[in-house]
């Protein structure tokens, strides 16, 4: 009955042509069928409703469980419902999911279905579609009535040793909680006296001002805070292992924020140049070093989304325009799958600029002796990042 329109037409024609009554009350009677069948159809697509729940945040190796309800809201009933909601290959083979259902008045119905991830990522789920029609397929209707909604997967996080990673080292991104000594060059503000200050300390220009004594407050001369650069540049990891090497440095970059915001408690950032999904494009991502835990699922949110990005500044560039906002003292690891004679000039310079600087290699070739030997000269701890099964042969 898809092509009805046609047939009434033909029907019509040949109605005129042999003038016979009978053809004429067919033709009204299909007709009517037709114009009660859209009528009723454009009724009961209105009073359709849908709903679509899930979390929309997991990590790697979750399962996320969408639930469906279609309900007809309306006094007529709907012979029959096909619902689709679909979503990527990533998270559920086949791609989709159909049920076709009748519906009552004032009748709801609830589905369910299962999302594995198994990949980090960035989904677009939806969007889900509502297709109706009546028993004789005379007419039929079809909305969109959820817009596509989004699924972050957070990457991966393991603890360090599993990364081949020590957990205890000042150029690990992990200095020790104990009090840094303060610079009198650098004052950050004043305080009120307390009983065995230095009087050293006093601020008397201040202390008059207020009418009580006051003093100095010096800023520390070694930052606790670490950024996390992350290349995403593909002309930096070997052809090869294009897509295992920037997954592990993804990793490694999540696992050691984890680490320093939960174990260590100190501020973490991450800078890194990546196509985002998000906005369809390349992006500067520079997260300031900071220590709350929304921070931290703010860091991995990103790394959730972020991809390698082509045609992009040299990542040696991108890593001295970071280090200019940063506090000296500030340890800097950088994590790439390969190390360029520029790359270590760039640390070399950071590392007498006054921060701490240690490097990440995932999946790399083996280093030239003569770069291996510059880092053992001005101290850049070199580590390599294998996938953790591979950890104990590489030690």
């Amino acid at each position: 009955m898809r092509r009805l329109i046609p047939f009434l037409l033909a029907l019509l024609l040949i109605a005129a042509l042999l003038r016979i009554e009978f053809f004429f009350t067919i033709l009204y009677l299909f007709f009517a069928v037709y114009l009660l069948s859209r009528l009723w159809m454009q009724q009961a697509v209105k009073q359709l409703r849908a709903e679509r729940r899930f979390t929309n945040r997991a990590f790697l190796g979750e399962a996320v469980e969408v639930q469906l309800r279609i309900e007809n809201a309306g006094w007529l009933p709907v012979p029959w419902v096909e619902v689709c909601d679909t979503f990527p290959v990533e998270l559920r083979a086949p791609s989709f999911f159909r049920q076709v259902l009748p519906l009552g008045a004032h009748e709801q119905r609830t589905f369910r279905y299962t999302l594995d991830c198994r990949k980090r990522g960035y989904y677009k789920i939806g969007p889900l579609q509502l297709k109706t029609g009546d028993l004789l397929d005379a007419a039929t209707a079809e909305d969109v009535v959820i817009a596509p909604e989004h699924l972050i997967v957070y990457p991966q996080v393991l603890p360090l040793d599993k990364l081949g990673l020590p957990t205890h080292s000042p150029l690990v991104a992990l200095p020790a909680q104990a009090r840094i000594f303060e610079d009198p060059a650098r004052i950050m503000g004043v305080r009120d006296y307390h009983a065995g200050d230095s009087l050293r300390r006093i601020h008397w220009t201040a202390s008059a001002s207020a009418g009580r004594l006051l003093v100095k407050q010096y800023q520390p001369s070694i930052a606790r805070e670490t950024l996390i650069c992350l290349d995403l540049d593909p002309d930096n990891y070997e052809l090869r292992r294009r897509y295992t090497a920037p997954e592990l440095a993804i990793v490694a970059a999540a696992s050691l924020a984890s680490h320093i915001t939960e174990r260590e408690r100190l501020p973490v950032g991450l800078a890194t140049q990546a196509f985002d999904p998000l906005a369809d494009a390349p992006v500067t991502f520079s997260l300031p070093p900071r220590r709350e835990r929304a921070h931290l699922m703010g860091i991995l949110e990103t790394l959730a989304r972020v991809q390698l990005a082509e045609k992009q500044p040299p990542f040696p560039d991108f890593l001295r325009r970071q280090s200019v906002a940063r506090a000296w003292g500030t340890t800097i690891v950088v994590i790439s799958g390969s190390a360029s004679a520029s790359l270590f000039d760039t640390l070399i310079y950071l590392k007498r600029s006054g921060f701490a600087v240690a490097l990440l290699l995932a999946q790399p070739r083996r280093l030239p002796e003569e770069l291996e030997g510059m880092a053992g000269l001005v101290g850049i701890p070199i580590y390599p990042l294998w996938n953790p099964g591979d950890v104990g042969a590489i030690q």
